[in-house]
């Protein structure tokens, strides 16, 4: 396949994973004061991803790494092996790697992301990171509705242990990740 036709068979690609992103978060909307809709999340991470020179199977997977834990309340949920027949097995296994298990207590869930985020695949770690900085500017920006100053600091210190596991892969990322923490820490000193 010469370069023109993978690139148009990427973009071709990215389209379809966005679409299919829209679609299972027509409905979602982001818990904070804005209360954007939940696609714009996904599109930032894909494009964080993209722009610091992440693997393709991360980008899609970034598009979509929401669509499995969101979506099951929602009439035919998206499955792992709906991602795996529509996007590759590569795709789906990403997913998987950064998707919680919804049946577990929430405070189970972010002790599993912080004790397992090290062994992680690389492309999983980028999509990782990627998405704790959209997280954090969002939390800094426009943090959920009945988020105190407490339990958004408790946030950006949670992602911070998470972080420190998924290093070490894409630099460019690590440092916007840093920049990203540091902002978020300011904005909430500066409330304090």
């Amino acid at each position: 396949m010469d370069n023109v036709t993978r690139t148009e068979t990427d973009l071709a690609t990215l389209l379809r994973a966005a679409t299919f992103a829209a679609r299972v978060h027509a409905g979602h909307r982001r818990k904070g004061a804005a209360s954007e809709p939940y696609v714009n999340h996904v599109l930032e991470v894909a494009e964080i991803l993209a722009a610091h020179a992440a693997p393709l199977p991360a980008i899609l997977a970034g598009l979509l790494h929401d669509t499995v834990e969101d979506s099951d309340q929602d009439p035919e949920p998206t499955t792992l092996a709906h991602l795996e027949a529509a996007f590759g097995p590569e795709v789906a296994g990403i997913v998987a790697e950064v998707s919680d298990d919804k049946s577990l207590p929430k405070e189970v869930r972010k002790g599993l992301q912080v004790r397992n985020a090290a062994k992680t695949s690389d492309a999983a770690k980028q999509l990782k990171l990627a998405d704790k900085i959209a997280n954090l500017r969002s939390i800094a920006a426009s943090p959920p509705k009945g988020w105190d100053h407490a339990r958004r600091l408790e946030y950006v210190g949670w992602a911070g242990r998470v972080a420190a596991g998924l290093k070490g892969v894409n630099p460019a990322l690590d440092a916007l990740f840093e920049a990203a923490y540091r902002e978020a820490l300011h904005r909430l000193a500066a409330e304090g």
